[in-house]
């Protein structure tokens, strides 16, 4: 019996229960049903969540009282009107979070998850975590309102991990990458204005660039990613002065920005009189068999160019919400004043865990066991797929991240792929998101959300039998 199907009957069973009655024990659920506990409380969470029971610590599960009548549907027809008043200012603002949506969707635990933008919880740093919260929040004046560009030390670990010269000064603590990306957007582009981004690219990034406004145009990417001469062209074309890039393991292709690739990049920045927003998420997630990582493109930048964005949390936590933009110039004030009208500071309890995290001897322990980990999963993931469907595996694999853009024959459409895929039981991310144009046949897959090997060699194998059900 599957949770769904447990959650179905026991709410038929509690539905004639009488307000405030107890339900049977989890173990009585367990041995009626012939089921897991984890099963029974992941039923009864959906059923609290539902308001069909209520949990009590101590003393049970209880029929829950019946909820007062909804009121009446209104009439919503006016907000159609009203959100889309400044359509005739073209481009219109868009919000588009299908893309966002998707990586943030869990899974459910009959599917094997290939989708998640996350680790599993067993590869993140929970317990230490824990222990840096609770000292963060014995500090003297934890709770306090925090400097409104971050703490100092935090913004100083920040700037030693960027190199190059950066200084604490430069450096504006965010609640985590997606919203340093908005900022920084939002800061650096007036609505309207052209933005340029890597093609494939991050959905959210496309997401915050039609919700400010803005209009996406797009730079091919390739293996050693975004191409320069393309880039040129692009500048050139559109009059663009902000482009959006991943470096180093860009998501969703893993590739990395070369030495000779990084100089044409800035160069041709500099020629547009543009920023360069670099989007660093993956520095953390460095597999052990990878060669010595280049250094940020903000560490060797004296004029400003780069606009530098970190995060702490696919390496900690979903929860830990704590990034970084680092800028210079007149563009960090921007920066600066733009954060402040939207969210004043972020919660200094959190800005002292994440400090006391990093700061711990536990924290570089943690980076070595992630790194050793997700090398051991690319490795078995890949050799799973190359044994059953080695025509899904991409010419190169990345050495760091956890992503995999795996290729699909012309014939497959990826949103086909991926419905075939959950019908065999794996989530996957089709491809078409990560294109502002025309995109290519590709599935994303992530290697880092599986709970164990087992089950990610298993989604492999899954993955293969899917493929070919649709003539791959």
């Amino acid at each position: 019996m599957t949770v769904q199907e447990l959650t179905n009957a026991l709410r038929s069973t509690v539905l004639r229960y009488s307000p405030g009655e107890r339900i049977p024990s989890s173990r009585e659920l367990v041995e009626r049903y012939r089921v897991s506990p984890v099963s029974v409380s992941r039923a009864i969470r959906e059923l609290v969540a539902e308001g069909v029971v209520v949990a009590r610590p101590g003393a049970g599960v209880f029929r829950a009282e019946p909820r007062p009548a909804p009121l009446p549907q209104g009439d919503f027809s006016w907000q159609e009107v009203a959100l889309s008043a400044e359509a005739g200012a073209p481009p219109a603002r868009t919000v588009d979070a299908a893309g966002v949506l998707t990586a943030l969707a869990l899974a459910p635990p009959e599917v094997l998850d290939l989708n998640s933008g996350y680790p599993h919880a067993s590869l993140l740093p929970e317990r230490a975590l824990a222990g840096a919260l609770s000292r963060a929040g014995r500090r003297p004046g934890a709770w306090g309102r925090p400097p409104l560009e971050g703490l100092p030390e935090l913004r100083g670990w920040f700037a030693r991990e960027v190199g190059g010269g950066v200084t604490a000064a430069e450096v504006l603590i965010t609640a985590g990458g997606q919203s340093a990306l908005t900022t920084a957007l939002r800061s650096l582009a007036p609505p309207g204005a052209p933005v340029l981004v890597e093609s494939p690219t991050y959905p959210g990034l496309l997401a915050i660039a039609r919700a400010a406004g803005l209009r996406p145009v797009p730079v091919p990417v390739d293996e050693d990613g975004v191409r320069p001469e393309r880039l040129t062209e692009a500048f050139a074309v559109s009059g663009a002065r902000l482009f959006v890039c991943q470096p180093l393991f860009q998501n969703p292709t893993g590739a990395v920005l070369g030495t000779e690739r990084r100089r044409a990049v800035l160069a041709a920045a500099k020629r547009a009189g543009a920023f360069v927003v670099e989007d660093d998420f993956a520095r953390l997630l460095a597999h052990t068999d990878a060669p010595e990582l280049p250094p940020p493109l903000a560490a060797d930048d004296p004029d400003g160019t780069v606009v530098h964005v970190r995060s702490l949390t696919k390496a900690a936590s979903p929860s830990l919400r704590v990034g970084a933009l680092v800028a210079r110039g007149p563009a960090l004030a921007r920066l600066r004043a733009v954060q402040t009208v939207d969210s004043f500071f972020v919660p200094r309890p959190l800005q002292e865990a994440a400090l006391e995290l990093v700061t711990s001897a536990d924290w570089p322990r943690h980076l070595r066991t992630l790194g050793r980990e997700l090398t051991v999963r690319r490795q078995l993931f890949a050799a799973a797929l190359a044994d059953r469907a080695p025509t899904l595996l991409p010419a190169r694999l990345p050495y760091g991240g956890f992503h995999l853009w795996l290729p699909l024959p012309a014939h497959i459409d990826p949103a086909a792929f991926a419905a075939a895929a959950l019908r065999h039981g794996v989530a996957v991310t089709p491809g078409t998101g990560y294109f502002t144009a025309e995109p290519a046949p590709r599935v994303r897959v992530s290697w880092a959300g599986a709970e164990n090997h087992a089950q990610l060699a298993d989604a492999a194998h899954r993955l293969a039998t899917a493929s070919a059900s649709l003539g791959g």
